[in-house]
């Protein structure tokens, strides 16, 4: 074998090592042994365990980087168009490259914190936000927040496609489907001024002042009500415990019964002395008047 071949054996054993273990769990003495050399053989090419994992590393990144920057060159396409495409790219490289990967997203070491995951990730941020800039200004939207759209965009993607490598259900095509669908219709009906509808300040306040406005409105309706229930008490009170008004109505009542017989009487004197009057009298009996009876 070439010192070339042992080379790329190297890089291969390494990389299966790394992305089933991480870094830390590796060591020479096993990745030696999967290649079947001694580990003098692991130094002379890379210098250690170090040297390995970042010539792997650096593969992977150039990889990845090279198909996700390809998939957003194109600024002449359509923005969707370039979704579409940036998802497929991401998503391509995970089901070619799964052992790649999976050293990209586990921890890296602390010797090397530049060649990482995370500053692909904002490498890939920065020209998603360059594209942002482009399409929101034609939309009229505020700029500003592009770099925090793009990090939302980047994150969204990688972390779906981290959580596809493990639970490969769904085809690459409709899982790219499905985050061009969220991505895309959130992008097509972005608010130049989003606000929290629910749980922001703004709303809190809102509730609280509406919560606050009907406290009073039913505090003032009890208020009412106690004011009507206590002046019909009043009044009810009043009637039953007054004994001159009880009196006087009593009073007032016999006087108008006194007065009532007193008619009735008089009404009956007035009627015999009419009566007296128009009846002719008995000659035999002058102290008798002669009956209507009597008379015929």
């Amino acid at each position: 074998m070439t010192s070339y071949q042992r080379r790329e054996q190297l890089i291969e054993i390494g990389r299966a090592l790394f992305a089933s273990k991480g870094f830390e769990a590796v060591s020479v003495e096993e990745i030696a042994a999967s290649a079947k050399v001694s580990k003098p053989i692991v130094y002379e090419h890379f210098g250690g365990k170090e040297g390995l994992y970042a010539v792997v590393v650096d593969r992977e990144m150039r990889a990845l980087t090279d198909a996700l920057i390809g998939s957003l060159s194109d600024t002449d396409a359509h923005p969707r168009q370039i979704v579409e495409r940036a998802a497929l790219a991401l998503l391509t490289y995970i089901e070619e490259n799964p052992e790649g990967f999976q050293v990209l997203v586990r921890d890296s070491p602390s010797t090397d914190p530049t060649g990482s995951f995370s500053s692909l990730l904002g490498d890939v941020s920065s020209k998603v936000e360059q594209i942002l800039v482009e399409w929101f200004k034609r939309q009229h939207l505020p700029v500003k927040s592009a770099p925090y759209y793009a990090q939302m965009l980047v994150g969204m993607t990688v972390f779906t496609g981290q959580y596809w490598a493990d639970r490969p259900k769904l085809g690459k095509e409709q899982l790219a489907a499905l985050i061009v669908n969220l991505a895309w219709h959130g992008l097509s009906r972005l608010e130049a001024k989003p606000e929290l509808r629910y749980e922001g300040t703004k709303a809190k306040r809102a509730r609280e002042a509406a919560e606050k406005a009907k406290q009073k409105a039913e505090q003032k309706t009890k208020r009412e009500l106690g004011d009507d229930k206590e002046q019909h008490d009043s009044s009810a009170a009043s009637a039953a415990t007054d004994p001159n008004d009880t009196d006087a109505n009593a009073a007032g009542t016999a006087d108008d019964t006194t007065g009532t017989i007193g008619t009735i009487n008089s009404t009956d004197s007035n009627t015999a002395d009419a009566t007296a009057e128009s009846t002719p009298a008995d000659p035999a009996n002058p102290a008798n008047p002669k009956s209507p009876e009597d008379a015929a």
